[in-house]
């Protein structure tokens, strides 16, 4: 994946979890995806960042990530395979993100 780290976060570590779901979506922000999947796209990147560089308490977290969720669930296809696969991670990110949210 184009953009993203190669090293896998620890799926209880919720800060990982944070940086890496930004990461995924910030990397869409330069490949040719369409309109109406960077809208979608676009807004779920800006919560993610803040959800990596705030200090919030777990319920806010947990709230955002599921708005995140319910954003990035949104996307059927970006028109662009790496943003896809970005989206895909992403997602996957968010759903091992709100669990260890939720877990810890």
């Amino acid at each position: 994946m184009t953009g993203a780290s190669s090293s896998e976060p620890d799926p209880s570590d919720l800060d990982e979890l944070l940086d890496a779901i930004h990461a995924e979506l910030a990397a869409t922000q330069e490949l040719p995806v369409e309109r109406s999947a960077a809208r979608w796209i676009g807004e779920a990147e800006a919560v993610a960042r803040d959800l990596a560089e705030a200090d919030l308490s777990r319920s806010v977290v947990s709230e955002r990530l599921g708005h995140v969720e319910s954003l990035l669930s949104e996307v059927g296809t970006t028109g662009d395979q790496a943003a896809d696969e970005h989206l895909d991670r992403a997602k996957s990110l968010t759903s091992a993100a709100l669990e260890a949210a939720v877990s810890s």
